[in-house]
C-alpha cells in the first residue's frame, strides 16, 4: 500500500512516521487488512533510516493498530472497530451544538477601531492610571503574596468583598455586606450564573426591549425563554411584562441603550409586581457612577424589602473592560447557591487581580479616578449636546440623560429612516457609532444612534460630529434620489 507520508526538519522523525500512519488508520485511508509499505521501502522514499521507520511500526503495534505477520509484512488490525468515517476528515460534523447555538452569534474576532470612535461602553483607556494599578499587580504577584499558590473562595477574596461591600454602600446606598458579595469574571459571567440558580429550562425571562443582548443571549443558552418587554420614555413599562415570568434583567438608573433612568414611581411598580408574581430581578447597574446632574437614581436593591433584587455591578466602565471584574450581591436566600454555581462555572476569579482591585479601592485610587472622570465624562456629554442642538435640530432628537457614557437619539424624518446605513457611511469616514437597532430584537424598533463618549478625546468631538452630519447628509441625498 502506497501511503502518503511527508517529513519537515529533522527532529522526531519517527514520531513523525508513526502520527501520519495512525491518522490514515483513523480517517480510513488505511483500512482493516490493508499492508503498510515495507520498513525498506518507506526508509528509503523519505530518505531516512530503516531503524526510523521500524521505531514507528513497533509503536502503531505496541498501540493496537497494527500486526506484523513474520516474512509477511504489517497489516492494519482487523479487528479495530472503527466507525466509518468521511474522507473529509473531523471538521465533517459529526459532533453538533445543540441547535439553541445556531441562534447566537458568536463575537467579533476582529476590532473595528476608528479616528472617531463614539461607540457606546467604552471607557477612556488613555486616563486609566495605569501606573497605581501595575505597582498593585506587580506587589500581589511577588512569592511572599502568591504564598502557595492554593485555589481560593469562589466568592472571591474576603477583603476584596468588604470593600466593594463598602464601596457600593458609600456611592450607591446598595445594602451589602462581604458575606452578600460574589467577585465574576465581569457582567456576563454575573448573569450566566444567576441564570444558573435560577433559570429552570423553559422559564420566561423578561429583558429590555431595546436592551443590551449579551445578558438575554446567555439565558437562551442556558434553556430560557426570553421575552422583550418594551421601554418608554420612563424605562421598562411593567404592565407589559407577559405573566409566567420569573425573572426580569433591567437597567433601571441608565437604561441601556436609551439612556433614560427609570422614575421612582415605576421602580415600585416593578418591585410591587415582582412580589405579586413571585418574579427576581436583576438589577444591571453598569455605569450610573457616573451622574452629571440631578439626584442620584436610588437602585431598585436600596428598595426592595422582600429579597427579590439581585444587584449586578462592573468595573467594566469605571476601570477597565480588559480586567473582567464585576459582581453581584445577592440576597440571604440564594446566596450560598451563588457561591457554588461560582464554583461550578470557573472556581474563582484570579486572586492576584482581585487582591490588587482590594488595594485600588481601600487606598481611594479607585474613588479618586471616579470622580476624574466623571468630570470628563460630563464636559464631552455637554461638548455634544451643544453640537446636536447647534447642527443636528433637523436630524436628530436627543434622549435627555445625565448619567454615564452614552446617548441615544431618534432620527428626525429629514434624516431618513436607516440608522444602519447611516452608521455604515460614517464607518466610511473613520467613525465608529451603533445604530439603537443594533440592540433591538423587533424591527418596529424606531430608528436611533447610539452616541458614546468615553473613548472620543475631547478634542475630536467636533470633527467627529462633523463627519457623523455627512454621513446622514449623504444619506439624505441618496433617499431623495441625488447622486
Amino acid at each position: 500500500m502506497d501511503v502518503h507520508v511527508h517529513l519537515e526538519g529533522t527532529r522526531d522523525l519517527s514520531a513523525q512516521i508513526f502520527r501520519q500512519l495512525r491518522t490514515a488508520v483513523l480517517d480510513g485511508r488505511l483500512k482493516p487488512g490493508d499492508a503498510l509499505p515495507p520498513t525498506r521501502e518507506l526508509a528509503r522514499r523519505l530518505e531516512v533510516s530503516r531503524n526510523t521507520v521500524a521505531i514507528a511500526y513497533e509503536r502503531l503495534a505496541a498501540e493496537g493498530f497494527v500486526d506484523g505477520r513474520v516474512g509477511s509484512g504489517t497489516y492494519v488490525r482487523r479487528d479495530l472497530g472503527l466507525a466509518r468515517r468521511p474522507r473529509s476528515g473531523p471538521s465533517s460534523g459529526w459532533v453538533r451544538p445543540r441547535p439553541v447555538w445556531a441562534s447566537i452569534p458568536a463575537p467579533p474576532t476582529t476590532r473595528e477601531d476608528s479616528s472617531f470612535d463614539l461607540r457606546a461602553g467604552i471607557p477612556d483607556a488613555a486616563a486609566f492610571p495605569f501606573e497605581a494599578w501595575r505597582r498593585l499587580v506587580t506587589r500581589e504577584l511577588r512569592p511572599a503574596a502568591v504564598g502557595h499558590g492554593m485555589y481560593g473562595d469562589p466568592a472571591g477574596l474576603e477583603r476584596l468583598r468588604a470593600a466593594i461591600a463598602h464601596h457600593v454602600g458609600m456611592t450607591r446606598g446598595v445594602r451589602a455586606t462581604a458575606d452578600d458579595v460574589v467577585v465574576t469574571n465581569g457582567t456576563q459571567q454575573a448573569i450566566d450564573i444567576i441564570g444558573r440558580v435560577l433559570v429552570e429550562p423553559g422559564a420566561a425571562v423578561a429583558v429590555e426591549e431595546p436592551g443590551y443582548p449579551p445578558p438575554a443571549r446567555a439565558l437562551v443558552a442556558q434553556g430560557a425563554r426570553v421575552v422583550g418587554v418594551p421601554v418608554d420614555r420612563h424605562g421598562l413599562v411593567v404592565d407589559a411584562i407577559p405573566s409566567g415570568v420569573r425573572l426580569v434583567v433591567v437597567t433601571p438608573s441608565h437604561q441601556f441603550p436609551l439612556g433614560m433612568p427609570m422614575p421612582l414611581e415605576r421602580r415600585l411598580a416593578l418591585l410591587a409586581w415582582a412580589q405579586r408574581h413571585a418574579a427576581a430581578i436583576v438589577e444591571d447597574d453598569y455605569d450610573s457612577q457616573f451622574r452629571f446632574a440631578g439626584r442620584p437614581i436610588e437602585p431598585l436593591q436600596t428598595l426592595d424589602r422582600d429579597g427579590r433584587v439581585i444587584y449586578v455591578g462592573t468595573f467594566s466602565k469605571v476601570m477597565l473592560p480588559t480586567l473582567r471584574l464585576a459582581f453581584i450581591v445577592a440576597p440571604a436566600s440564594i446566596r450560598q447557591a451563588v457561591r457554588s454555581a461560582k464554583f461550578v462555572n470557573d472556581w474563582h476569579t484570579a486572586l492576584p487581580t482581585q487582591a490588587a482591585l482590594a488595594t485600588f479601592i481601600e487606598e481611594g485610587t479607585l474613588a479618586r479616578h471616579i470622580r476624574r472622570m466623571r468630570d470628563e465624562y460630563a464636559t464631552r456629554q455637554a461638548r455634544i449636546l451643544e453640537i446636536l442642538e447647534r447642527d443636528f435640530g433637523d436630524t436628530l432628537e436627543v434622549i435627555p440623560s445625565t448619567v454615564g457614557m452614552h446617548l441615544a437619539a431618534w432620527l428626525r424624518p429629514a434624516a431618513g429612516d436607516d440608522a444602519r446605513d447611516i452608521a455604515r457611511r460614517a464607518r466610511t469616514l473613520d467613525v465608529g457609532l451603533y445604530p439603537i437597532s443594533q440592540f433591538a430584537a423587533e424591527p418596529s424598533t424606531p430608528p436611533g444612534l447610539v452616541l458614546g463618549y468615553g473613548a472620543i478625546p475631547r478634542d475630536r468631538i467636533e470633527e467627529g460630529l462633523s463627519r457623523l452630519e455627512q454621513a446622514i447628509r449623504r444619506r439624505r441625498r441618496v433617499s431623495a434620489g441625488s447622486p
